[in-house]
């Protein structure tokens, strides 16, 4: 949620096809040119009118000019009625108002014109600023447009652009918004095409009104709205829940697995015994099926009592930004910098040494080892880590993204990842990693990518640590130094193609 949003006029808040087209028409008449079909003179929505005859029609700027003087002739009288409001346009305005953000007109349109048509529509009462172009020709670029309106707003204070998006249908609203670092929201319903929008990089596009209003007011009718203690509780009671159901879970396994093997059934299987055949601790599969477990009852008491909802809600929120498939090539190389990442850091913290000096972790690793390699892959490449991302980046991160920004919610959900494993080397480790899922969550708009991450890095750790990966030495270094650099430059590949598309990522 951002608290200015400054709207383009034509195209954003109203459709003024049949004004502007027959005034264009009535314009070009006057040079002996005819032009019957309006809908060929859609492009001169949106830009200013001298650019646009000089560029359609080839005239001289002196000409120009003198078109523009024919437009307003029938423009100020008639054309600027002739406009109507996008179904949903006064609710949207309410519901933003309602909810204390400040908005504002930014319209290549003459200020004149502009007022006259807002109070129209009776429009006028929701904006603190109005800003369009000068009769005299001042002003008509977007981005000096932009300046003022937050020059309006703001006064002498520097614009805190972190809170403002611009709205508009066409590329010079774009391209305006980000010559002075403001983020801009693209409206596809107006008259630029999802094409051109995408050409000029919006940050984010919405196809209607509806989704419009969806997008500017999310994380304002739950979230937005709570209390400290009750944001505070949105995180604390799912990992809470996550706890008591996966412990719940752990003790009713064992239970059931000790009265199973004291009747005899899968006694060997499941547990181990010393010389005298006493009981002394579970095998290495049951501790992994024991684990498995757990960790369902904990993602199902989580899915139902709150990832679900924040799930859909995310999915929502980041569908704005994902209209467009990725190519399988960034799938590629998000696998990449996951395989290297998790390698990678896995080695150093071989090399360096840290794995002994950390008992605890030590005998983590030793038990999920002692599984036999097809129930330790299921166990803790596949079920752990859906469980664990249901309530790390289903829940806690998707509730953190809606109260703050998406970096420091990137950094503390995977700070909580990283000390919920209870020990220094895998806390680390989960630290960074967790960092990476959001990464691949953001990216990709799906948590299946969140999902995806986790369970690959499970999958390829437990797998070369079963088969006794470990090289030592020059090598180790090596393997260690490769891993990284393939998950660097992954990383950075990927961030060009985002780069180069447009639209956010952490």
């Amino acid at each position: 949620m951002k608290k200015y949003l400054l709207f383009d006029l034509d195209g954003t808040l109203t459709d003024p096809k049949t004004g502007i087209c027959t005034c264009v028409q009535y314009a070009l008449s006057a040079f002996g040119i005819e032009e019957p079909e309006l809908d060929k003179l859609e492009p001169f929505i949106g830009p200013p009118l001298k650019d646009s005859f000089m560029r359609f029609y080839g005239f001289t700027g002196e000409q120009a000019e003198a078109a523009v003087e024919k437009y307003r002739e029938r423009f100020g009288d008639v054309g600027l009625f002739e406009n109507e409001l996008y179904p949903g346009i006064p609710k949207m305005l309410r519901a933003l108002r309602a909810r204390g953000m400040t908005l504002a007109v930014a319209s290549s349109k003459p200020t004149v014109y502009v007022r006259r048509i807002l109070e129209h529509f009776k429009l006028d009462r929701y904006f603190s600023a109005v800003v369009g172009s000068e009769l005299d020709g001042r002003r008509v670029n977007k981005d000096e447009v932009v300046q003022e309106a937050l020059r309006q707003l703001f006064g002498d204070k520097p614009a805190d652009l972190s809170q403002i998006y611009m709205i508009g249908d066409r590329c010079f609203d774009v391209e305006g918004a980000h010559k002075l670092g403001v983020e801009s929201v693209a409206v596809a319903y107006g008259y630029g095409s999802m094409e051109e929008l995408k050409e000029a990089k919006s940050d984010y596009i919405v196809r209607t009104v509806e989704e419009l209003q969806a997008f500017l007011l999310r994380g304002t009718d739950d979230i937005g709205q709570k209390s400290g203690l009750q944001k505070a509780g949105e995180l604390l009671i799912p990992y809470l829940l996550f706890f008591l159901a996966r412990n719940l879970g752990f003790y009713l396994s064992q239970m059931l697995f000790l009265m199973l093997a004291n009747r005899g059934i899968g006694r060997d299987f499941f547990v181990l015994y010393d010389a005298s055949g006493a009981p002394q601790d579970f095998t290495g599969n049951a501790t992994a099926i024991i684990s498995a477990l757990g960790f369902t009852a904990g993602a199902a008491a989580v899915y139902y009592a709150s990832a679900k909802r924040v799930l859909v809600a995310t999915a929502k929120d980041m569908l704005l930004q994902h209209l467009r498939k990725e190519p399988r090539m960034n799938c590629a190389l998000l696998a990449a910098a996951t395989a290297g990442m998790a390698l990678g850091l896995n080695m150093l913290a071989e090399l360096a040494a840290v794995t002994d000096m950390s008992p605890a972790y030590e005998e983590v690793a030793r038990k999920q080892h002692s599984a036999s390699l097809l129930i330790g892959l299921i166990c803790y490449g596949v079920v752990a880590p859906i469980a664990e991302e249901l309530l790390f980046r289903g829940v806690i991160y998707g509730n953190l993204r809606r109260m703050i920004r998406l970096i420091p919610a990137a950094g503390v959900s995977a700070a909580l990842f990283g000390f919920y494993h209870g020990n220094t080397v895998q806390g680390i480790y989960a630290f960074v990693m967790g960092c990476l899922i959001v990464y691949g969550y953001e990216y990709f708009g799906d948590f299946r990518a969140a999902a995806g991450v986790h369970m690959g890095a499970n999958i390829l750790v437990y797998v070369l640590g079963s088969a006794g990966f470990a090289p030592s030495g020059i090598a180790g270094v090596l393997v260690c130094a490769l891993s990284l650099v393939c998950a660097v430059g992954s990383l950075y590949l990927l961030q060009r193609q985002r780069s180069g598309q447009g639209g956010n990522s952490l």
